[in-house]
């Protein structure tokens, strides 16, 4: 069992099943069962991934004012899974919100962050929980930056999970990416080819280990260690109904696996495995595998 301090967004979700993107207009539909609403964001769907394999996680982040950790807890409850909201502080104007459109495996994506991007997070908090922990999870929110220091200070790895590697996008994430020791990379948006972006990652900013999302071809590993980069295809579980969610998804379960056997290869096809059975879900924070199923489907498809 790992101890992990995860720091990141906590929003509300709407999922919205469509045919096809972009969207043709039509004034109005009443099609049942294609939308989905619950609480979600990169923070908190790898608090709820790592909790449900099993480690203690103390999950760090902001929402609305009246927003109640009740109702937090309630959503927990609700999926089964003992994340505290101890530490989500109600310090925000209003709500993260975000919409996603996805229509058989592409998606578009309306997200409204509000106030996250001015509002300061509790310091203190930061560093009173952060002293005892194995891995530090981060998105680059201007909240988490504080962490960056507090993590060298008390000698912690920090694992960065970058939501886009553009260029206009990275400007003001140096610190983030020069801090990180593990990075999740996906490839939604890069403008060049995913080797190349890898190769020029761990030049610039030299992690320990890189992973990039490069979607229904699967992940590509890096490690600094040996200095390989493998791609691994994707396994099958199930059929995906739903991608939404799935580089917090790998992410989560690689390093949860990274923390307890020290073998990277080892995480990321666990974390194959933990991601195969996420998208046959619709909503971010739900449809994971325990550690038991993690390892019955690794004994049918590896044979180990």
């Amino acid at each position: 069992m790992g101890k992990f301090m995860v720091a990141g967004f906590l929003q509300i979700e709407t999922i919205v099943d469509v045919d096809e993107l972009p969207l043709p207009y039509k004034e109005f539909e009443s099609i049942p069962d294609i939308i989905n609403t619950g609480i979600g964001g990169a923070g908190f769907n790898e608090a709820m991934a790592l909790k449900w394999l099993g480690d203690e996680v103390d999950f760090m982040s902001m929402v609305a004012r009246d927003m109640s950790k009740a109702q937090i807890q309630e959503y927990l409850k609700k999926n089964d899974v003992n994340l505290s909201a101890e530490y989500v502080l109600p310090k925000l104007d209003a709500m993260p919100t975000a919409v996603v459109l996805y229509a058989k495996g592409k998606k578009q994506i309306f997200e409204d962050v509000k106030d996250i991007r001015t509002v300061e997070y509790d310091c203190d908090l930061f560093e009173r929980q952060i002293q005892d922990k194995d891995m530090v999870l981060i998105s680059n929110c201007n909240f988490c930056r504080p962490v960056l220091g507090l993590a060298k200070k008390y000698n912690k790895p920090i694992a960065l999970n970058v939501r886009s590697m553009r260029a206009e996008k990275i400007a003001n994430k140096a610190d983030f990416l020069a801090a990180a020791d593990i990075l999740y990379i996906s490839d939604d948006d890069i403008v060049c080819d995913a080797y190349d972006c890898i190769n020029e990652c761990k030049e610039k900013y030299d992690p320990e280990i890189i992973i990039m999302g490069i979607g229904e071809r699967g992940v590509i590993l890096y490690t600094r260690e040996n200095n390989s980069l493998i791609e691994y295809k994707p396994v099958k579980t199930f059929d995906v109904v739903n991608t939404i969610g799935a580089g917090n998804a790998v992410f989560s379960a690689f390093l949860h696996y990274y923390v307890k056997t020290g073998d990277a290869k080892t995480a990321i096809k666990n974390a194959l495995l933990f991601v195969s059975y996420k998208i046959s879900f619709v909503g971010t924070s739900n449809g994971f595998m325990s550690e038991e199923q993690i390892e019955q489907w690794r004994k049918l498809i590896w044979k180990e």
